[in-house]
C-alpha cells in the first residue's frame, strides 16, 4: 500500500512539472494582436538630404572621420554652409 500511494505522489509530481515546461512553450494569443500595431509604426521617411550635407560628408569621408569626430565634423561644416572646410576636430 505504502508503494502504491509513493508511486501515485511520485507521478503527481512529475506531471505537474512537465505540465510547466509544455505550458511555457505555447504561444502568447496576443502576439495574432501584435502584428497589426507593427504596421502601424511604419518606418519613418528619410529626410532628404541636403547639398551641404552630402558635401560635408565627402570631406569627412576624404579626412577618413568616423564617429564622435565625424559627427562634429559634419555640424561645424554644415553650420559653415557646406562650402568651407570646417577645422578638424582634435583629440
Amino acid at each position: 500500500m505504502m508503494t502504491i500511494s509513493k508511486l501515485a505522489t511520485a507521478t503527481a509530481l512529475a506531471s505537474l512539472l512537465l505540465m510547466g515546461g509544455a505550458f511555457a512553450q505555447t504561444a502568447a494569443p496576443a502576439a495574432k494582436d501584435a502584428a497589426p500595431k507593427a504596421e502601424a509604426k511604419a518606418p519613418k521617411e528619410a529626410k532628404p538630404r541636403t547639398a551641404e550635407s552630402l558635401e560635408c560628408s565627402k570631406q569627412a569621408d576624404a579626412k577618413g572621420l568616423h564617429g564622435k569626430e565625424r559627427k562634429k565634423f559634419r555640424s561645424e561644416c554644415k553650420k559653415a554652409g557646406g562650402s568651407a572646410m570646417a577645422p578638424a576636430a582634435t583629440k
